[in-house]
């Protein structure tokens, strides 16, 4: 049996340490690999203020919350492009997180996706859902999830 072939790594990064330390990672792989990298960034749902009957979302509070997802996903760009890989695209969506990149790996089959791990305790998993853990579960391709390092403090 031949080993899988490791053309196209999706990565998911939100601007936090834990995907910045997947992003190294995909970095990394797709270096070795001769792969190229997808940077997928997901703005979450926001939480819509009710006035009366009305739901009510002000387009600065939109684009606020939308600014730091937008520049992360700019940034990690760069950096895979900085770093040597060759083909790099950025890809900025919104929705239900776990949903949205389910939907994405559907329509754009990769050959593995890498995430990060927030390292939940398993009480705060069961209350929260694990976006890693969903993902493993669920996506249609390989998902590595990169923890940090032993001995390395969490961020």
């Amino acid at each position: 049996m031949e080993p899988p072939q490791i053309r196209t790594i999706a990565v998911a990064i939100d601007g936090s340490t834990f995907g910045e330390l997947a992003l190294e990672f995909a970095i990394d792989l797709a270096k070795k690999y001769k792969a190229g990298i997808r940077v997928v960034t997901v703005i979450p749902p926001l939480i819509a203020t009710n006035f009366g009957a009305m739901t009510y979302i002000p387009q600065t509070t939109w684009e606020e919350q939308a600014k730091p997802f937008r520049e992360a996903s700019e940034r990690a760009g760069q950096s895979a492009k900085s770093a040597g890989v060759s083909s790099v695209t950025s890809e900025v969506l919104d929705g239900p997180v776990v949903e949205t990149l389910l939907t994405y790996l559907e329509t754009h089959p990769v050959d593995l996706l890498v995430v990060g791990s927030r390292g939940l305790t398993a009480g705060k998993r069961l209350l929260l859902g694990s976006v890693s853990d969903a993902l493993v579960h669920h996506a249609t391709c390989p998902v590595l999830v990169v923890r940090v390092p032993p001995g390395a403090r969490s961020p």
